[in-house]
């Protein structure tokens, strides 16, 4: 195994990271943004206010990414095994 190989393979990692963590990562940054706001215009600092609609929001991200996800997960061990299986 060469360092070239390492190197893409550490690459394809982070790529499959980004893709499965993004979107929820994203919706989270997003609606934590836009309370963020709407807290600093109506000057409410209720800690409940921007948890509650982040964690249901967040949640049903994941409920609705959770296919894409084990999909993208799923081939990307099945790339992995088979490139250890093909070491031997």
């Amino acid at each position: 195994m060469e360092f070239d190989n390492n190197i893409e393979y550490l690459r394809l990692a982070f790529w499959h990271i980004i893709l499965t963590a993004g979107p929820i990562l994203g919706v989270a940054l997003a609606i934590g943004l836009l309370i963020g706001i709407l807290q600093a215009a109506t000057s409410i600092n209720e800690m409940t206010l921007s948890f509650v609609p982040k964690l249901l929001l967040v949640l049903m991200t994941i409920g609705l990414l959770s296919g894409f996800m084990m999909t993208q997960l799923t081939d990307y061990f099945a790339f992995i095994f088979e490139e250890i299986a093909a070491i031997n």
